[in-house]
């Protein structure tokens, strides 16, 4: 016969294991709760031959109750003790990339706790959950110390970002327009622009005053930016010809109701033609 006895302190942690059990789709394990001292216990047997197959219903069922009832406090309390320095409510923000980070790795972090537990149980039948976590699943933890180093250079990243539209957003309205018009091709991830006679403007003149780029990468986003921060245009029309993404959004930020998005004129489709004839 093989046993194992969960203890814990949590009211809610036993119901919540008790209900798993009541619930199995396995034969021949039985179990009751018991009070001893300061714990309560979920105590189960099994009887039959397939101990394999028990041990790993055992160590999912405290998986489970793991990421249920513990996994927030130990990633609030590496945030807190790691990074005191946030405010609070950088802190919250910090914790909900967290749970952005642990749903992409997900399937890892819980083989990496199944795979610890699984070693301990091996040569222990008394489970005492919080000295479990505390002391025996130090892969699982470093995962989440991890995950939390992610999410706070995100929030970082995000913040500087932010703080970048900002200071171009105070530039763009309190500076007096400088010409009526440019025209944006986005094709490709890449960036032509056309002044309002629809002559192309060559952004390559434009580096030695990049003083506005984001990077130092100078790509034609990086340049075609700078230009209309420099140049200022009354009006934005942005053709794309294939597909938005951080760069066009970040323009609408910047220059807010400066900015049209057109996908279907001229210059949209003889641009789209253009694409089309360099597949073929």
């Amino acid at each position: 016969m093989k046993s194992y006895c969960i203890k814990t302190d949590n009211e809610k942690i036993i119901d919540y294991l008790l209900n798993k059990i009541a619930n199995l789709d396995f034969p021949d394990i039985y179990y009751c709760k018991k009070s001893f001292k300061i714990y309560d216990n979920v105590i189960m047997h099994y009887k039959e031959n397939n101990v394999a197959k028990f041990q790993s219903i055992v160590i999912s069922m405290i998986v489970d109750a793991i990421l249920e009832f513990y996994q927030e406090g130990i990633i609030k309390r590496i945030i807190n003790i790691n990074y005191f320095y946030f405010e609070d409510f950088e802190k919250k923000i910090i914790f909900e990339n967290c749970q952005e980070f642990f749903k992409q790795d997900e399937e890892e972090i819980i083989e990496t706790v199944f795979r610890e537990l699984k070693k301990y149980i091996k040569e222990n039948k008394n489970i005492v959950l919080e000295g479990v976590i505390n002391f025996r699943l130090t892969e699982y933890v470093k995962k989440l110390d991890n995950i939390v180093d992610m999410a706070v250079n995100k929030y970082i990243i995000e913040k500087e970002y932010k703080e970048f539209i900002n200071l171009l957003k105070i530039y763009v309205n309190a500076t007096e327009a400088k010409t009526d018009m440019f025209h944006l091709i986005y094709l490709n991830g890449e960036s032509i622009l056309l002044d309002k006679q629809k002559n192309i403007v060559q952004l390559e003149g434009n580096i030695n005053n990049a003083k506005y780029l984001s990077d130092i990468t100078f790509s034609s986003n990086d340049i075609a930016l700078n230009t209309l921060l420099s140049l200022l245009p009354e009006k934005i029309e942005i053709h794309i010809i294939d597909k938005e993404d951080e760069f066009i959004n970040t323009l609408k930020l910047i220059f807010e109701d400066r900015v049209r998005i057109c996908t279907d004129c001229n210059i949209c489709r003889t641009y789209r033609m253009l694409q089309t004839a360099k597949k073929i």
